[in-house]
């Protein structure tokens, strides 16, 4: 075990609370001249350079964005186009969704060859009304998806939906865990669904959870829309 690893995060430990006693800022900090909010500001710029240059790690990411709130997806998809920014290959393979052609499939064709995007489900459970074949479309997708995470080539792999067809009992788990540990040292794998469970969240470098306050299908009748859902 390297010795030097509790005094590490010992040091950044101290580094983070002392951010946090500063605070951000602005109107947060009543009662104080400027002179003394600029002495503040400047301490805490000099906190956080040092901050960052600590956090000098480099390595893949396991991430997932689950919850029952909206938004799994286009946060996923928010980091594939900075991937694609930074002129990195993206890989996207959608799980559940795939009965028609969604909004962000059109819009990321303008990438070309530096995306690859697959639709590979035939919708939901309720449009489908077929398990073995939903069962035999998460398989070859999985397959497809994990030809990406093993290709050094693709900065980012985004399993759409995938936690969802976990939760189906559609694929396990456990093959999904085991197929995470073969990507190459620096590949990022996005997984998004509702309902990750606790070992997903364990084995994840960054979890969010997108929780849900309104709804305007369910609290208003409001139908899915363009650039909104799809």
């Amino acid at each position: 075990m390297n010795q030097n690893v509790p005094n590490e995060n010992s040091r950044l430990n101290k580094l983070d609370k002392r951010a946090e006693e500063i605070g951000m800022g602005g109107n947060l900090i009543s009662n104080i001249s400027e002179e003394k909010y600029r002495q503040r500001m400047e301490k805490r710029k000099g906190i956080q350079t040092k901050r960052v240059k600590e956090r000098n790690k480099e390595k893949g990411l396991i991430i997932i964005t689950t919850g029952e709130g909206k938004g799994k997806t286009t946060a996923a998809l928010g980091m594939g186009i900075r991937t694609l920014g930074h002129k990195h290959k993206v890989a996207i393979i959608q799980f559940i969704k795939g009965g028609w052609e969604p909004g962000e499939s059109l819009a990321l064709k303008i990438f070309g060859d530096k995306l690859k995007f697959h639709a590979c489900g035939e919708g939901f459970t309720w449009e489908t009304q077929d398990r073995n074949k939903d069962i035999n479309l998460v398989q070859l997708s999985w397959d497809k998806a994990l030809s990406y995470i093993k290709d050094p080539i693709y900065k980012l792999v985004i399993l759409d939906e995938i936690i969802v067809a976990i939760k189906l009992g559609y694929i396990d788990e456990n093959e999904i865990i085991k197929g995470l540990s073969l990507r190459p040292e620096l590949t990022h794998v996005v997984l998004t669904g509702r309902g990750a469970s606790k070992k997903l969240i364990d084995i994840a470098d960054l979890v969010t959870e997108m929780k849900l306050i309104h709804h305007p299908f369910r609290e208003q009748g409001v139908k899915a829309q363009e650039g909104i859902e799809y």
